[in-house]
């Protein structure tokens, strides 16, 4: 055999075993990904002005966390909770957002101690407010009356709002049950008498949505229409047990926080900036005229950054 032969050969040969361990390698890589569910985190830089927006020293007129789909009672939703109180040593914050599904499985509050008040009791003793919404496991019991009654979630009803300057907060009832005739009339009444130069709606289900559940058609109708009317900057929701942030839509951000204490695959849209679905928790901080987004992992790895400006309608 000649030695063109031999090394024509030899580098047929090098490529097939090249091909062979390439296909194998890919195979292990989407096996891994489905066992492990790491998906990957997406995100676009940040502008020059959100750079410094964020690293800038001036201290927030408002700083809260949101979470969602929290009530397991498992170390999962410890390891979220530890998280968060260790973000709050360093950054301390007034408030929590608790976007729905505070009791597994079925909204049964005789577990409010097991799923609520011993894993969050480091924060509850420093007086931090959880502001709860309804989520479709909360209505399992007497339609997640009990729920709305008690006192440590804070909610003035299935609909209400609470403003802590600069930022009016708007819970929504997205269950299942909701009087969305009577609810809609209610927003847009106080989102048209509101003055606050901030405006968050938050509920439990989504509206855009690049998860299992998807964008739903129907909310973006009845909503989306009252967000770009009365300028409301960003609408908060779990459901989906993951992260997810998008590029403001006619205006409004849409941030999905459902990885509390369970976590579910997700995938990117062309308006997602940032997805994935490791346990985490969002933590925002309000200045005069933008607000800031972080993503924070179990970890306490910041996955996720993004400014929002104030909008011109406030």
């Amino acid at each position: 055999m000649s030695i063109l032969v031999y090394l024509g050969s030899l580098l047929k040969y090098n490529r097939r075993r090249f091909l062979i361990y390439a296909t194998l390698g890919s195979v292990y890589s989407l096996l891994a990904r489905a066992i492990f569910r790491q998906e990957p985190v997406y995100s676009q830089p940040l502008t020059q002005a959100e750079k410094l927006r964020l690293n800038a020293d001036e201290e927030p007129l408002l700083r809260f966390v949101a979470v969602a789909d929290t009530g397991t009672g498992d170390r999962h939703q410890y390891a979220v909770a530890e998280a968060m109180e260790r973000y709050y040593e360093e950054n301390p914050f007034s408030l929590v957002i608790l976007a729905g599904d505070n009791i597994y499985s079925d909204g049964d509050i005789d577990r409010v101690e097991e799923v609520f008040e011993r894993p969050y009791a480091p924060l509850l003793q420093k007086d931090v407010k959880f502001h709860a919404c309804l989520g479709n496991h909360d209505i399992r019991t007497d339609n997640g009356t009990p729920q709305v009654a008690y006192p440590g979630f804070h909610m003035q009803g299935r609909t209400y709002t609470i403003r802590y300057d600069p930022v009016q907060f708007f819970a929504l009832d997205t269950t299942r049950n909701a009087d969305w005739e009577s609810q809609l009339a209610w927003l847009e009444r106080e989102l048209s008498q509101s003055d606050a130069p901030w405006k968050i709606v938050f509920g439990h289900h989504p509206i855009y949505s690049s998860g299992m559940y998807g964008t739903n058609i129907q909310r973006v109708s009845l909503l989306k229409p009252l967000f770009k009317k009365y300028g409301v900057q960003l609408y908060m929701n779990g459901h989906e047990h993951n992260y997810e942030r998008t590029l403001p839509i006619d205006g409004t951000t849409y941030l999905i926080c459902g990885a509390g204490a369970k976590s579910r695959p997700v995938g990117r849209s062309q308006w997602t900036v940032a997805a994935t679905s490791r346990l985490s928790f969002a933590a925002c901080e309000v200045y005069p005229d933008y607000m800031t987004i972080r993503g924070i992992d179990t970890e306490n790895r910041v996955f996720d950054r993004g400014a929002i400006p104030l909008s011109p309608h406030a």
